[in-house]
């Protein structure tokens, strides 16, 4: 089991690719076939941010009452 902190660096991390990523898809232009792989990558990284932020906020009580 990982540590809050850890997770929370972790987070960070993946915080700064997406930053970097969004930086490469910037200056691209709209129909460019630059962007849907860089797309791809920034939807994985949005994905695992998501995941990794509900583990530090987990909700409690149960989900089936």
């Amino acid at each position: 089991m990982r540590t809050e902190q850890q997770i929370q660096s972790k987070i960070n991390e993946l915080t700064l690719q997406k930053r970097s990523l969004e930086s490469r898809l910037a200056p691209l232009p709209g129909g460019s076939p630059q962007r849907e792989p860089l797309n791809a990558q920034l939807t994985r990284l949005e994905d695992m941010l998501l995941m990794l932020e509900w583990v530090l906020d987990a909700p409690a009580g149960k989900y089936h009452a």
